[in-house]
């Protein structure tokens, strides 16, 4: 009665069968062995290995529980994105945190604007959602709206039925900016995308429009706060639009900035890996930072310490373990995220 090759699955009540048991007493020496004696079980695991029976289906298992013991984490990039930027490793280990605590695994569920983006969502077996930043248009978060499970979303847009984790944006912008743009006649900000399209762009503040990525859309309102307080016209402010937050990209399109015939005296940078790529920009220009070029970036992470970066600090860990604990059930926190300005050397005083 071994099972061989290609055959079907060895089910449990072929186990229980030789071993001479019920099919109760079989399947409590998987889930409940301290109900069965130590000779049944013994005989239930001789027959198993005798068949080839590895143990009960997980999946089957979790439909009987009603649940997997497993976080879906959407993001909107490509998997790898995960890994490579410091601040999605940070978010990820806020939730890795909690379901270590909680004995929950973590399923990261990238979507890229395929058109398996939905179904994929879904279909995944997990006990709740926590949705990395998105755009006020993407299809997903209707279609996690429609698994009615937990959910939460991280930086924006704000859902009808799912809680929200966020820093005030608009406030940290302008706070920043403010540090940015003193004494500066023509300031830029290097941006993050405006829409799931992630069209790369240099445009004025003036045709700024239609900015879907509500993190965008609230920074740059910030910014404008900051430039108008420091008595500069908006239409004057150059924005460059990158398709990513990467350090390699933002160092290119500030190069071009910088090598045109008005170049900017101060950048506010979207994230320190922007702005580290903006110093380099300047560095290889042959720009003094403060003094030629001001430069600002977000998140307080360990490249802006090494460069010396004015920033915002944020705890995208705490944000991953506040949006880990909203997905598991408990009450969320009304209130916003903390934030703060760290003042360092490349801004002017």
């Amino acid at each position: 009665m071994e099972a061989s090759a290609g055959s079907k699955r060895v089910t449990l009540a072929q186990v229980a069968e030789l071993a001479g048991v019920s099919v109760m007493t079989a399947s409590y020496t998987y889930n409940r062995p301290e109900r069965v004696s130590e000779q049944a079980r013994a005989k239930v695991h001789a027959a198993a290995a005798r068949l080839g029976y590895a143990g009960p289906d997980p999946s089957a298992r979790s439909l009987r529980r009603g649940r997997t013991q497993t976080l879906g984490v959407v993001m909107g990039e490509h998997l790898s994105y995960a890994f490579d930027d410091p601040e999605a490793v940070s978010f990820l280990a806020g939730i890795a945190d909690v379901c270590a605590d909680r004995g929950y695994g973590m399923t990261i569920l990238p979507i890229t604007g395929a058109a398996d983006d939905v179904p994929r969502v879904t279909a995944a077996a997990v006990d709740g959602f926590i949705v990395w930043t998105t755009s006020d248009d993407d299809p997903v978060l209707a279609a996690v709206q429609a698994v009615k499970r937990p959910a939460v979303v991280h930086g924006g847009p704000e859902v009808r039925g799912m809680g929200l984790v966020s820093i005030d944006n608009r406030a940290a912008a302008t706070a920043v900016g403010a540090l940015a743009f003193a004494g500066a006649r023509r300031p830029a900000i290097v941006s993050f995308p405006l829409s799931r399209d992630r069209t790369s762009t240099v445009i004025s503040g003036e045709d700024v429009t239609d900015v879907l990525f509500p993190v965008t859309r609230e920074r740059l309102e910030g910014y404008r706060r900051a430039v108008e307080d420091a008595g500069i016209a908006w239409r004057d402010v150059t924005v460059a639009v990158c398709a990513r937050n990467d350090a390699a990209e933002a160092e290119r399109i500030a190069a071009s900035l910088l090598a045109s015939d008005e170049p900017p005296d101060a950048i506010a940078a979207m994230s320190d890996q922007q702005a580290a790529g903006v110093v380099h920009a300047a560095r290889a220009a042959g720009r003094s930072i403060p003094g030629d070029l001001a430069v600002t970036g977000w998140d307080d992470a360990a490249v802006a310490v090494q460069l010396g970066l004015t920033t915002v600090a944020q705890s995208l860990r705490e944000q991953g373990a506040a949006c880990a604990r909203a997905a598991l059930g408990q009450r969320l926190d009304p209130r916003t995220a903390s934030w703060s300005i760290v003042r360092r050397a490349s801004t002017r005083r």
